[in-house]
């Protein structure tokens, strides 16, 4: 017999789901690519609600939600998503991860096709924990490899850009985490931009690190 979903539970649920189509509106993502999770509580054991794979974004309901402990195994009638490695590898190395959001968002995976991190070309930058937004080397969607990369470049980060592929962002619940991806793909936006350009004048790490503290960021990560 099933269990019966609590309100509190089918509302964060929902949640995912409304980030998810909220991803779409915005450009940030096409179709079903992307996923989405968010822990079930602050207590890191109870483990994390993740988007399933292939369903449509228009047709999910919260029963559709897949749960996932941190030992990596699976509640749900579906699959979760072919990325749920680096979901699981981030919320399990990093308690500040409280939700994910992965795009492929326009500007942001253009700039991973290059294997371009984004540099300090704007204070905003600040916001991610360090003065880049690294880039990750290629590995094949879904893989171990491909979360090992992930987890390397988002050290000391709350974003990363996937070579050939899109951007991982980080933070404490999804409204945050949303916002800092609309953050980051603006900044890749931008920076696309100047680059048609010319090259952007960077701002020294002392003046990041300076911007981070008055933006109140914790645990600035530097180079």
């Amino acid at each position: 017999m099933a269990k019966r979903m609590g309100a509190a539970e089918k509302a964060l649920r929902q949640e995912v789901i409304d980030t998810c189509l909220k991803m779409n509106e915005m450009g940030l993502n096409q179709g079903t690519s992307g996923n989405v999770s968010v822990r079930v509580s602050e207590d890191p054991k109870e483990g994390f609600f993740l988007t399933p794979s292939s369903i449509r974004y228009d047709r999910l309901t919260p029963e559709d939600i897949v749960r996932m402990d941190l030992d990596g195994n699976v509640e749900g009638k579906h699959k979760p998503s072919s990325e749920w490695r680096f979901h699981l590898d981030i919320m399990k190395a990093r308690e500040d991860a409280g939700a994910i959001v992965h795009t492929h968002g326009m500007f942001a995976t253009t700039l991973a096709c290059l294997h371009r991190e984004i540099p300090a070309f704007h204070y905003m930058i600040a916001l991610f924990g360090g003065p880049t937004i690294r880039c990750a080397p290629y590995a094949t969607y879904g893989t171990q490899e491909l979360s090992d990369y992930a987890l390397q470049a988002l050290e000391g980060r709350k974003a990363c850009l996937l070579g050939n592929h899109g951007l991982i962002v980080l933070g404490p619940h999804l409204e945050r985490t949303l916002a800092l991806t609309v953050e980051a793909e603006t900044l890749a936006a931008m920076y696309w931009r100047a680059l048609q350009i010319g090259q952007p004048a960077i701002l020294p790490d002392e003046e990041i690190e300076k911007v981070a503290a008055k933006f109140g960021v914790t645990g600035y990560g530097g180079r």
